[in-house]
C-alpha cells in the first residue's frame, strides 16, 4: 500500500513536469493579419545606423556643434518629434531615433542578439554608442515620458556627456515600461513563457488606441491621420513579441530615488491637463532634481511636442537662452 502511494505521488509529480515544460507548447498562437516588414515603411528621409548589434532608424536635422537627441515616449517613434525637428534644428545638429520594439528601428528575438537590447541599461548604451558613432562628446538630451526615463538614467551614469536635460512630461517613477519582481524574470524568460508572450502583449491593439486619445488633451487636435501614423506600430512584424521582451526585460533600478543626484542643467516641461501623469507629479519632481526649472502648458496634455509646439519650443527656447 505505501509502495502504491510513493507511486502515486511520483507520477503525479512527473506529470506535473512534462505539463509544465510541454503544455505552453501546446497552446496555438495564431499570426496576426495584415503585418509588414519594417522596411516596407521606410521614407525619403530615413537613416539607420548598427549600435551594439541593433539597426537603429533615425531622422537628423540641423548642423553645428551643440547636438539634441530626442527621445520619443512609449509607442512613439521619429514621427512624435515631427513639428519641432525644424526648431531645434535652429540650434544645433539633431537626431530623433527609434529605440527597440519601437518605430522602424530592428526588434531583435533571443537567439538573434548577444544580450537583450530593450531594457534600460541596453537603451543607455544604445544611447551613449549613438554619441560615440556620431563623434559627439555633449548632448542634450530631449525625453517625453518613458523617453524621459531613458535620458535621466544615461545623465545619471554618463553625466559627462550630457550637455541639458529637457524632460518632457517625464515618466520617472520607475523604469522603463511595466516593471516586475526580479526573481520573476527568468520566470518570464523561459522558452514557454515566450512561447506564450505574443498572446499576452495583444491586449495592446485595444488599448494603445486608448492611450493615444488619452495622450491628447484638446481631441480635435488629434486627427485620424496622427492616429494611424501613431498605430503603425501595431502592423509591423513581431511587434508583440518585442513588446515582450521590452516587458520583461532586465531589471533596472528605480529612478526616482536617484533623482538628487543628477548634476546636469534640468528642465521639465509638460502639459497642464496631462491626464496619463498628474501635473503634480511633475511638481514634486521639480523639487527633486537639484536646480531644476518647471514649466507647465496650460491646456496641453502628455505630449506637448505634438499638441502645443509652439508653447513647447517657447520654453524649450527660454531655457536654451
Amino acid at each position: 500500500m505505501r509502495s502504491n502511494w510513493k507511486k502515486l505521488v511520483l507520477f503525479s509529480f512527473v506529470f506535473a513536469c512534462i505539463t509544465t515544460a510541454l503544455g505552453p507548447f501546446m497552446v496555438p498562437i495564431p499570426q496576426l493579419d495584415g503585418l509588414v516588414d519594417a522596411s516596407t515603411l521606410i521614407e525619403p528621409d530615413s537613416k539607420f545606423i548598427e549600435i551594439n548589434g541593433v539597426n537603429i532608424h533615425y531622422k537628423e536635422a540641423g548642423s553645428g556643434e551643440r547636438m539634441f537627441i530626442l527621445l520619443h515616449p512609449f509607442g512613439g517613434s521619429t514621427y512624435s518629434w515631427r513639428e519641432v525637428m525644424d526648431d531645434f534644428a535652429q540650434y544645433g545638429r539633431v537626431i530623433a531615433y527609434d529605440r527597440p520594439a519601437f518605430g522602424l528601428t530592428e526588434r531583435p528575438l533571443p537567439g538573434d542578439w548577444e544580450s537583450n537590447p530593450y531594457g534600460v541599461k541596453a537603451n543607455v548604451e544604445i544611447l551613449r554608442g549613438l554619441l560615440d558613432a556620431f563623434g559627439v562628446d555633449k548632448a542634450v538630451l530631449v525625453g517625453n515620458s518613458a523617453g524621459g526615463g531613458v535620458a535621466v538614467a544615461f545623465a545619471l551614469e554618463y553625466p559627462e556627456r550630457v550637455d541639458k536635460l529637457i524632460l518632457v512630461d517625464p515618466g520617472v517613477g520607475g523604469g522603463y515600461g511595466p516593471q516586475f519582481p526580479a526573481w520573476a524574470l527568468p520566470i518570464m524568460w523561459t522558452p514557454q513563457m515566450r512561447h506564450l508572450g505574443p498572446l499576452m502583449m495583444r491586449d495592446y491593439q485595444e488599448s494603445l488606441p486608448r492611450t493615444i486619445d488619452r495622450e491628447w488633451f484638446d481631441q480635435s487636435k488629434l486627427t485620424d491621420e496622427i492616429r494611424q501614423k501613431h498605430l503603425q506600430i501595431l502592423q509591423i512584424q513581431n511587434w508583440d513579441r518585442a513588446f515582450y521582451e521590452l516587458t520583461f526585460a532586465p531589471a533596472y533600478p528605480e529612478l526616482r530615488p536617484l533623482l538628487p543626484q543628477l548634476t546636469v542643467s534640468t528642465l521639465i516641461v509638460a502639459g497642464e491637463e496631462d491626464r496619463l501623469i498628474r501635473s503634480w507629479y511633475f511638481e514634486a519632481v521639480a523639487t527633486e532634481i537639484p536646480g531644476a526649472t518647471l514649466e507647465l502648458i496650460p491646456r496641453c496634455g502628455h505630449v506637448p511636442e505634438e499638441e502645443c509646439p509652439e508653447p513647447f519650443m517657447e520654453r524649450v527656447e527660454s531655457f536654451l537662452d
